[in-house]
């Protein structure tokens, strides 16, 4: 017999929705379990002789996650859809499975995403107990003085709260190889005078947190490009490219949010 999970931990691992939305729609009274609405969260479930459906749709247990790297274009939505009709990373994506984009990047910013149908994973990511490293290479308006780099690295008040310490160095006016490796579009090999190149990286996910914080100390990003989610690179991948994670690459994400021991393929 097999052993019995919590029903939020199978919606979740169906890549319907991350853990905590899933309870949300198990209260909301949209979740059954062999044809009975449940909305206790502690109800434990077989999820391969119970039969659960959420909205009236039957989910079965993943035969395998997918985990996708995607070098998000400028203009493109870090979303699933857009009523506008606005072209989003889901459609840089030729795939049957369920994925969505773990967290996001503003329209205006570009480089790597990760999509996945691994609710657990998404929700280890987004948690900020995990505090998993992004990092950006940055084109900014002047150059950041000692004093404000100091800033940066102790953390910047802003109107949600004091951020989190920021590893931040200056590059120059001369665009980054890897920014170049990568194939960004529309780069002179040298910014005009009165523009720097910054590396930076932090380890919270707030809303436009990196061009805030560049702002506040009197740096507006020009461009932004994301080179790094934890132990993945963008590396060479070329705007709007995807392609699977590798196993070593999975083993090392899972390690870093703590799911080594749960995720063995």
């Amino acid at each position: 017999m097999a052993e019995k999970v919590r029903l939020q931990k199978v919606i979740a691992a169906a890549g319907i929705a991350s853990r905590r939305k899933a309870e949300e729609l198990i209260r909301a009274g949209r979740v059954r379990v062999n044809g009975k609405v449940v909305r206790e969260l502690g109800v434990k479930v077989d999820p391969e002789k119970d039969i659960i459906e959420v909205d009236g749709r039957r989910i079965r247990p993943p035969r395998g996650h997918v985990y996708i790297l995607l070098h998000k274009p400028r203009s493109v939505l870090s979303t699933t859809s857009d009523p506008f009709g606005r072209p989003t990373v889901i459609d840089l994506v030729p795939t049957d499975r369920r994925v969505f984009p773990v967290g996001r990047l503003d329209a205006d910013s570009e480089g790597l995403m990760l999509l996945t149908d691994d609710g657990l994973l998404a929700e280890r990511l987004s948690h900020p107990r995990y505090g998993h490293r992004k990092e950006y290479i940055a084109l900014v308006i002047g150059t950041p003085t000692e004093k404000e780099l100091r800033a940066l690295q102790r953390g910047i008040v802003l109107e949600d709260g004091r951020t989190g310490p920021a590893e931040v160095k200056v590059l120059g006016r001369r665009v980054p190889q890897e920014v170049l490796d990568a194939g960004v579009p529309g780069l002179q090999k040298v910014s005009p005078r009165g523009f720097s190149w910054l590396r930076i990286a932090i380890a919270e996910g707030r809303k436009h947190q990196v061009r805030r914080m560049l702002k506040a100390v009197g740096h507006p990003v020009i461009r932004l490009i994301r080179v790094a989610i934890g132990p993945l690179r963008l590396g060479r991948l070329q705007p709007g490219q995807w392609r699977a994670l590798t196993p070593k690459e999975k083993e090392r994400l899972f390690q870093e949010v703590g799911l080594n021991h749960e995720r063995k393929k």
